[in-house]
């Protein structure tokens, strides 16, 4: 969840590593950090809590001549936010940032007698003293002794203080991504850091020891033998990681789903079917399962929700969705009749990774839905089907979100093919169905202002209710997270019918409740439901089709998107509920792209 950046070249090493570590801000920001070689080669180290700024107006023209160092941003795990928690940390002849958790750092602590020593409460200070107890001069030996002590998951970029202009790494869990260019070499823990001065990069392999210098990158296994990474290349250019006009990535982000769409379907597409040859994706994998288990957390997760609620009725076959955090945990239901749908934006989400792995032990073929190409993620799945979204900055996903659903709908398509659930033209006809919902979430874009002018009464009021009927209700629960994270009202999510079964005492005097109301089996059921809540008093905004027939005045707010069939309602759903979200952050004046307590990329338990 950190970040990381680590350069090694002729350029000033300064500038380079402030300018990663407000490209990183987003994986973490409690506190931020450099160490770095000057000009007589000795080791300095600066670091802030708070924002990146405030460490660049610290530094001033600290790091001036120096071509070699390391710089962090901190999202705190051991150890409150404080200066002394922050990274770099200072361990004798050893300068460290860490990324991850080492599960084993008190047992460490105890073992090599560290009490004294530590001036921090971080777990990253440990290994930071432990790596300098085994350093003898062998930089190699010495990391590959601390990887044989720890127990977790970690990104570690070291400097030794008689080695001026190198920089160490090494991982396990925790992601890494480096590259050498004209500019020099550079390490992160996110493309981000990268594209300003390469298209070409690495993922550093697990278990491998990575050495840079201003003149190349080398990679080493554990026995001291030099590999050759596998190159890659970013498809997407440093605008894209841009605000480019707009006050927020949120809101830049929300903007680009219907080309993230596009860029995610019309590819998968032959002679108007889904077609996933390009992908290496077999259709034995669809037509050999007897279930299908989706795993994913948050968003991803409810993207799952949603899928299960389009599947099941085509496909008749038990779908179920599990959050990763606990399905790892449990001794699941699956076989080698099972096909494991994997969903992660990042490819790194830790839990999710646990998930696939477990997966993969009982015999299951696993099928990830990834954004980053050359993620641990996709690496270790049977399959993986890209995404096309391109960077997400924001901390709230939306157009991840949106193309999970475009992926998910299109394995729905293709699996209902090969089983006989569809015929051609029903696949057909669903495919023009979807790409249909890219105008739609067009035109939801364009009326923007409508959103923002409706979350004045939220955003004076402590509790929002979200409440649907079936995929209504699968909708819901990711427009209340969205509301939540980044508003900080509390929102929570309900199936319509089971209001009367309690949650109905929620309701009180102009309490907002949003009711999602776009299916049309259900409608009248859903109306119902809302005559109840307004009854009780609640500020209603009321979410419907165009032409849909509701009672006048049963809403306080009544927002109307086009007519679509049932199933694809959740893309324009989705771009209003990322809207409310952002504008009631807007209007409470909070950080919309970088709410409290949250990071971008989970990769610590």
């Amino acid at each position: 969840m950190c970040g990381i950046i680590g350069y090694s070249g002729p350029l000033e090493a300064g500038n380079i590593l402030l300018n990663g570590l407000s490209q990183l801000e987003y994986r973490g920001y409690d506190s931020a950090g450099i160490g770095y070689f000057d000009t007589a080669s000795k080791v300095h180290v600066v670091k802030e809590t708070g924002k990146v700024a405030k460490l660049k107006e610290t530094l001033s023209s600290a790091g001036d001549g120096s071509h070699c160092g390391i710089g962090h941003t901190r999202w705190a795990t051991h150890g409150g936010v404080s200066d002394v928690n922050a990274h770099p940390h200072r361990a004798g002849r050893v300068t460290l940032i860490h990324n991850g958790i080492i599960e084993n750092y008190h047992r460490l602590t105890q073992e090599f007698d560290l009490e004294s020593s530590l001036l921090s409460q971080t777990d990253s200070e440990v290994a930071a003293w432990i790596l300098d107890r085994f350093y003898d001069g062998d930089a190699q030996s010495a990391i590959r002794k601390l990887a044989e002590c720890i127990v977790g998951s970690y990104a570690f970029c070291i400097m030794f203080d008689d080695r001026p202009g190198e920089i160490y790494a090494i991982r396990s869990v925790s992601p890494l991504v480096a590259s050498y260019t004209p500019s020099g070499a550079l390490i992160a823990s996110d493309l981000t850091a990268l594209i300003p001065y390469t298209k070409s990069y690495f993922v550093v392999p697990e278990g491998h020891i990575v050495k840079i210098t201003g003149y190349k990158i080398s990679v080493f296994n554990l026995d001291g033998e030099k590999t050759a990474p596998e190159m890659m290349e970013i498809n997407w250019n440093t605008d894209a990681a841009m605000k480019n006009g707009f006050p927020h990535f949120m809101l830049k982000e929300i903007h680009e789903q219907p080309e993230a769409m596009k860029n995610t379907i019309l590819p998968r597409m032959a002679k108007g079917l889904p077609d996933f040859t390009d992908d290496g994706i077999p259709d034995d994998i669809f037509a050999g399962c007897s279930q299908i288990h989706i795993v994913a957390c948050g968003t991803a997760m409810h993207a799952g929700m949603v899928a299960r609620a389009l599947m099941e009725p085509v496909l008749r076959i038990p779908v179920m969705v599990s959050i990763a955090s606990e399905f790892r945990y449990e001794e699941p239901l699956i076989n080698e009749h099972t096909l494991v749908i994997i969903i992660s934006q990042s490819g790194e989400t830790i839990d999710t990774l646990a998930a696939l792995r477990l997966s993969k032990s009982y015999g299951s073929r696993t099928l990830s839905i990834v954004n980053v190409k050359g993620s641990t993620i996709a690496r270790e799945s049977d399959y993986v089907l890209y995404t096309h979204a391109g960077p997400e900055i924001a901390v709230a996903s939306t157009k991840a979100y949106s193309v999970q659903l475009a992926a998910l709908y299109m394995i729905s398509c293709r699996m209902a093919l090969v089983r006989g659930s569809f015929t051609k033209s029903q696949a057909s006809a669903f495919l023009t169905d979807l790409l249909d919902a890219i105008p739609a979430m067009e035109t939801m874009i364009s009326r923007k202002i409508e959103e923002k002018n409706m979350v004045t009464h939220l955003i004076n009021q402590q509790d929002t209710f979200f409440m649907g009927r079936g995929l209504d209700y699968a909708f819901s629960l990711e427009g209340a997270l969205k509301l939540k994270e980044i508003s900080y009202i509390h929102a929570e999510a309900y199936a319509a019918g089971e209001l009367k079964h309690g949650t109905i005492a929620l309701i009180t005097q102009d309490v907002p409740v949003i009711a999602i109301a776009t299916q049309e089996h259900v409608f009248s059921k859903m109306i119902s439901n809302v005559r109840e809540v307004k009854a009780r008093g609640a500020f209603v905004i009321l979410l419907t089709k165009e032409h849909a027939q509701a009672d006048q005045g049963l809403a306080d707010i009544h927002i109307r998107i086009p007519d679509l069939d049932d199933r694809f309602t959740v893309f324009p759903i989705a771009v209003i509920l990322q809207l409310i979200a952002y504008y009631a952050s807007v209007g409470k004046n909070l950080d919309v792209d970088q709410p409290r307590n949250l990071a971008k990329s989970v990769t610590v338990e």
